[in-house]
């Protein structure tokens, strides 16, 4: 028998059909990488050694994202496909320049580690509930968007 002449089965087709909107939940550990991600800069303001760290993160939460996360790429798609994550991430954006820029107009200048860290404290929260929501939002539309079976 030659090895190298014999062919090899098909391989067997996934059904993905059985999976429902809900099997693509991302785990609330995972929107954590991105809540801390939302805060490094002020994280980098409070402690400025802490940027290999914030790297290392930034590298693991791409490696999670491109392995463990992967049968999970279609509900990431339907987010950032959706302008409401959009305009949530742009809100993020706006959320920190506004807020810098409202404590320096009245002379509130967050100078102090304490106060930065209070600052990606509520911004990783902000990003950590944002993001759930936008997936509650996301599975609730693939769920009504599915025909009846």
């Amino acid at each position: 028998m030659n090895v190298l002449k014999k062919k090899s089965a098909p391989a067997e087709a996934i059904d993905t059909t059985a999976l429902t909107p809900a099997d693509y939940r991302l785990p609330i550990w995972f929107f954590g990488f991105e809540g801390a991600l939302a805060a490094a800069f002020d994280i980098l303001r409070a402690f400025p050694t802490a940027w290999p760290a914030l790297l290392i993160l930034l590298a693991v939460n791409i490696t999670v994202s491109l392995t463990v996360m992967r049968r999970r790429i279609k509900l990431a798609k339907a987010l950032w496909h959706g302008k409401e994550t959009r305009k949530l991430a742009f809100a993020l954006i706006a959320l920190r320049i506004g807020s810098h820029f409202a404590l320096n107009a009245v002379g509130m200048t967050v100078n102090s580690a304490f106060g930065h860290v209070l600052f990606a404290l509520v911004m990783a929260a902000t990003t950590i509930g944002l993001l759930a929501y936008s997936q509650q939002t996301a599975i609730r539309a693939l769920t009504t968007a599915r025909p009846a079976i």
